[in-house]
């Protein structure tokens, strides 16, 4: 399973021109799944995002998560995280789970960050083409990459 995290100031998602999602402070995360992906990896993956401590603090430090600062969640699925360009120019795609797989381990993130999360969780539309606009506050963007054990 791949991440990328970046703290946003705001973050929204369109679908078809009509906004879908939208969050204020928070998190916009980007996430991605492999074919070896199991529920143990979503957790760890979840519960890693909701404490991660990257929000200023008064002394300008990252120290805060996102109960201290009261922020959110944006979730957008990408599975192009797992783009393959070592060979040739066009990405390979043979790690990404396959999209039924990738779904039924996108809707477990998706309950167990809810489940997790001290405020809202919101989502982008699974498999849609969407325009994702965000503020990046920072920037601040962390990469978490985790694989079965």
């Amino acid at each position: 399973m791949r991440v990328v995290v970046q703290r946003v100031k705001d973050a929204s998602v369109r679908v078809d021109g009509d906004e879908v999602s939208q969050i204020d402070k928070g998190l916009l995360v980007l996430v991605a799944f492999s074919r070896t992906d199991a529920e143990n990896v979503v957790t760890w993956i979840a519960n890693k995002i909701v404490g991660l401590r990257i929000f200023s603090d008064t002394d300008d430090r990252m120290n805060l998560d996102l109960e201290t600062v009261g922020g959110d969640i944006l979730v957008v699925s990408q599975f192009t995280l797992y783009g393959d360009v070592t060979k040739g120019r066009r990405p390979s795609f043979e790690n990404s789970a396959s999209a039924d797989d990738a779904e039924v381990l996108y809707d477990f993130f998706i309950e167990t960050l809810q489940g997790i999360a001290p405020g809202k969780v919101l989502t982008g539309a699974y498999q849609a083409h969407m325009e994702v606009g965000f503020v990046n506050d920072g920037p601040v963007t962390i990469l978490i990459d985790k694989e079965e054990e």
